[in-house]
């Protein structure tokens, strides 16, 4: 039967309480032992297979001993504790390892945390922690049980959304201290049909931590000017004990110090005459502006959502007040009564009231040496949200970022005065305090805080807490913009105007092109000027109390175009690279240029715009690239963009394109052929497979210039699909024979081939004028001849008669003599041009008997 055993401290499930045995010592080890049922017949060897870790393990026994006995434990080393392992028997038979013949299952203990922290969780500090362990490499758990301290009463919860060692935990009380915080890692598997579950140690240091508390609710303010005589209470609220209020009114302690002051230095805005006491109260009221600025400041009960977002302004307002309460714990601590006025004078000597000019004080004699009238600045609240643990409230008041006042009230006061004496920017802030405990004192949030202003006439003007909304940006032109925004429903009496370029620090010094907002500039006018073309900026909107100014706006960002590039032009320098120049104005802000190609690609079938090249932006006005690869006779159309720096980026303009057809090449005369008066002529152009069809080429032109012909030149236009001519030339003539490439805007022409033409013979070749002893002979010829050759032979040779020698001649006649009467003689004229012989025309002419004879032959 199955059971459970218990080994080594350790619950290991096994198929037989007197078979195959595994236990675990010192959790970081197993040892198996054979039993004497668990041998077999013919075997000599035994081994454990481990299962469960990423890679099983075989691990052999050592041989049986001779004497029968069995073999000592196999050690097995945990390599992942709180891993639950398969150990099986294994036999060897042969050469072969059988199946187990027997298994058992062992769930390892993990091992302890290592350390251990916890951290505010960020969107909800309140009530959110953040728990991270640290544990052995390779230690297998599956939960994690917390332990702590709630108040008074032990709590524990089971964890398993451990990622990374991290989880979220957000169900604590707010302002709490949890005491003796602990880890405990549990591993669980199942086996054989049993649910087992292991727990690591505990031994890391035990923590504790304090939530944040939730901050005071209805946060209200009030400035109550106080008169000469006494102090106004504010309606609806009776003198109370100062018990109740914790701090005693000024006025009531110091009515005479006050009065006293008042009459040595008077209000500015008072009359020169001495007042009666009820028109010096008015005019008190009316200058002290009677600031009945219920402010809520926030509304900070309940628990902060967990899934929230801290804003930005906030959380810089939370580390601004941080310091805040840092500066003012180092102060002697407070008591929560007022210094006399005399004290608080010279108290506040101690700092700069850094006003801006519009509102510092003066220092002229009448100017009641920057003393405010008599205020009194009257704080109410309500508690925080229950469920909060917390003791008390602290107060802090600063005065242009300088404190001035600290104050700590029991959890039963809900009201604190003070009276500020000297005019500047007021910070107050109220916050929960929660102390009880071992853990370490902590505050509630500073999203309560308020601030306000108080003019040297006692004039109050509240900070502005509405942004603007409903921003837009116009531009005017491509340097001009106005802004506009919605109303506000607060009172407040200007606006301010932050641009800064987005745009003007990314490029390098030497390539920067903007000069103006790179960094944030600030204008109180609505209209926007010295805007670069192609830059990017970022718009804000504050409004504006005085000093004070309002949360910014929503950032509007507004992206010009660039103005784009003109003066494009192109400057071939062969049938298929062209230089593109260009210029761009100096007023402008962009990233790169981007040189586009549009023509009719003949591998694709198809024309569309594509990116040929892109070229950075310089500080250089006039830019220029070489454009290769081109398709001789090719249209092509070039467009020039700027693309500026920002995101999305805008690019200008598609208008600044230039078309162009490029240079055709030249042809390659391949052969030439001269018969019969005319000129045979084949050439070649590019591949050997051109196709033409879709090239600008419009014809072809063969052009023979003559060197001595009446008529120089001949010409033939041929269309482009067809590369063959024939062109009548006269002979005897040489010529220069060129092929021409012809566009509708340039052409081509081939390397020149110079051609000679032999001489035609005579034609149409007479005798004329014969006598007993002459005859002359007349001819037609075509083509250039330089000269003509005439030689006369008789036709029966006498001995007596002298050899005749050839004639030259230049026209087209010559006068044979001193020939034999009644002979026959064979005539041949030769034409020459260029030294170079033509083929001879023949004649027989016959002398006549006597001087009557009179004969005519024609020869052709």
């Amino acid at each position: 039967e199955n059971g459970l055993s218990l080994w080594g401290d350790i619950i290991v499930f096994e198929t037989s309480s007197a078979a195959f045995q595994v236990t675990l010592r010192d959790e970081d080890w197993m040892a198996a032992v054979l039993e004497p049922s668990d041998l077999r017949d013919n075997v000599t060897e035994y081994a454990v297979l481990l299962a469960g870790e990423p890679r099983p393990r075989l691990v052999p026994f050592l041989p049986l001993p001779a004497d029968g006995s069995l073999p000592p434990p196999l050690v097995l080393n945990v390599t992942h504790p709180g891993l639950a392992y398969r150990v099986a028997l294994l036999a060897r038979d042969g050469r072969a390892w059988t199946r187990p013949l027997r298994s058992v299952g062992v769930l390892t203990r993990p091992l302890p945390v290592d350390s251990a922290t916890i951290s505010d969780y960020r969107e909800a500090p309140e009530t959110g922690v953040v728990f991270e362990i640290s544990s052995p490499p390779n230690n297998v758990f599956s939960r994690v049980n917390i332990s702590y301290v709630e108040g008074t009463d032990l709590r524990s919860m089971l964890y398993k959304d451990f990622y990374r060692g991290k989880t979220v935990f957000k169900h604590w009380l707010p302002g709490l201290c949890y005491r003796n915080v602990t880890f405990q890692l549990i591993s669980e598997a199942t086996i054989n049909r049993t649910a087992m579950v292991r727990h690591s140690g505990v031994t890391h240091r035990p923590l504790q931590h304090r939530t944040v508390p939730n901050p005071p609710r209805n946060i209200t303010w009030k400035l109550v000017p106080l008169s000469q005589q006494g102090a106004a209470v504010p309606p609806g609220h009776p003198p109370q004990p100062r018990q109740a209020r914790d701090v005693p009114l000024l006025e009531e302690e110091y009515q005479g110090e006050v009065h006293a002051d008042e009459e040595e230095y008077p209000s500015e805005e008072a009359p020169t005459e001495p007042p009666t006491q009820n028109a010096t109260a008015t005019a008190a009221a009316d200058d002290y502006a009677y600031a009945n600025a219920t402010a809520t400041a926030n509304d900070g009960g309940g628990v902060a959502d967990d899934d929230g977002v801290a804003n930005g302004n906030e959380t810089a307002e939370a580390d601004e007040d941080a310091a805040f309460r840092t500066r003012a714990f180092t102060r002697p601590a407070p008591t929560g009564t007022p210094p006399p006025p005399a004290d608080r004078a010279a108290e506040g000597e101690e700092f700069v009231n850094g006003l801006l000019p519009e509102y510092e004080d003066s220092n002229e004699p009448g100017s009641a040496l920057g003393m405010l009238p008599p205020l009194l600045l009257e704080l109410h609240w309500l508690p925080p949200a229950p469920p909060t643990h917390y003791d008390g409230f602290n107060v802090y008041i600063s005065r242009d970022g300088n404190v001035t006042e600290t104050a700590t009230v029991d959890v039963n006061t809900h009201e604190f005065f003070t009276e500020p004496t000297e005019p500047g920017t007021y910070r107050v802030l109220v916050t929960a305090l929660s102390s009880a405990g071992d853990c370490e004192a902590r505050e509630s949030s500073s999203y309560s805080a308020f601030t306000f202003y108080l003019s040297p006439g006692g004039r109050c003007m509240e900070e502005p807490k509405e942004r603007p909304y409903s921003v837009s940006v116009r531009l005017l032109g491509s340097s001009t913009a106005a802004v506009s925004w919605g109303p506000s429903a607060e009172g407040h009496n200007g606006s301010l105007i932050s641009v800064l370029s987005t745009t003007c620090l990314r490029p390098s010094l030497n390539q920067r092109m903007e000069s103006t907002y790179c960094t944030e500039e600030n204008t109180t006018s609505d209209i926007i000027t010295s805007l670069t073309p192609g830059a990017q900026y970022r718009v804000v909107v504050y409004h504006t109390n005085g000093p004070l100014i309002s949360p910014p706006s929503e950032p509007v960002i507004i992206d010009i175009e660039p103005t784009g590039v003109r003066d494009l032009v192109v400057y071939p320098l062969s049938p298929t690279v062209v230089i593109l120049s260009w210029q761009r104005p100096y007023h402008v802000a962009f990233r790169k240029y981007v040189l586009q190609t549009f023509f009719f690609n003949p591998v694709t079938l198809a024309s569309e715009w594509t990116t040929y090249y892109e070229i950075a932006a310089t500080a250089s006005v006039i830019a220029s690239v070489r454009v290769t690869d081109m398709l001789p006779a090719w249209y092509y159309n070039f467009r020039v963009s700027m693309v500026t720096w920002g995101d999305p980026a805008l690019s200008c303009c598609d208008s600044s394109t230039v078309s162009y057809i490029t240079a055709p090449e030249a042809p390659h005369i391949s052969s030439v052929d001269y018969s019969h008066g005319v000129l045979y002529v084949r050439w070649t152009y590019g591949e050997l497979f051109v196709d033409l069809s879709h090239s600008r080429m419009l014809h072809w032109q063969v052009v023979a210039v003559g060197k001595k012909g009446a008529k120089k030149s001949y010409s033939i236009d041929v269309t482009r699909n067809v590369m063959r001519a024939s062109l009548p030339l006269p002979p005897g003539d040489i010529y220069n024979l060129t092929v021409t490439a012809c566009t509708e805007r340039s052409r081509n022409a081939s390397t020149p081939s110079i051609i000679k033409l032999e001489p035609a013979p005579p034609r149409s070749l007479y005798a004329v004028n014969t006598t007993h002893s002459s005859f002359t002979l007349l001819w037609s010829v075509e083509g250039v001849v330089d000269y003509y050759q005439v030689l006369c032979r008789p036709a029966r040779p006498h001995t007596e008669a002298k050899p005749h020698q050839a004639q030259a001649s230049t026209g087209h006649f010559v006068t044979v003599s001193g020939l034999q009467p009644s002979s026959t003689y064979n005539c041949t004229v030769t034409t020459y041009s260029y030294s170079t012989a033509s083929k001879p025309a023949y004649i027989s002419v016959s002398t006549s008997l006597g001087l009557l004879g009179f004969n005519i032959y024609l020869c052709s």
